[in-house]
């Protein structure tokens, strides 16, 4: 069933919030010992270019420019994924 326009403003400022939250806890993970700081910096990246082309454009500089970084990045998106499946449930994508 296609998302009404009302769902679909909702899942971008949704995935828009949590992708900033996730930068700044990240920002916040670089300096404080307990918080996984790259870790939460590249799901906050990654969820942010779901939504956003300057995101993604920068998202992809990086990979080009570091290539080991796409590993780490590939950790995220998998956290990502098991995140989403937890929270909406495996039989839906969206």
């Amino acid at each position: 069933m296609p998302m009404t326009s009302r769902a679909l403003t909702l899942r971008r400022v949704a995935i828009l919030g949590f992708g900033w939250l996730f930068v700044v806890l990240g920002v916040l993970g670089l300096f404080l010992p307990f918080l996984q700081g790259v870790l939460f910096l590249l799901v906050g990246l990654y969820l942010l270019s779901l939504e956003s082309a300057r995101a993604r454009l920068f998202r992809q500089k990086l990979l080009n420019r570091y290539p080991r970084l796409a590993q780490a990045m590939d950790h995220a998106r998998a956290f990502i994924h098991r995140l989403r499946e937890r929270v909406f449930g495996r039989g839906e994508r969206g």
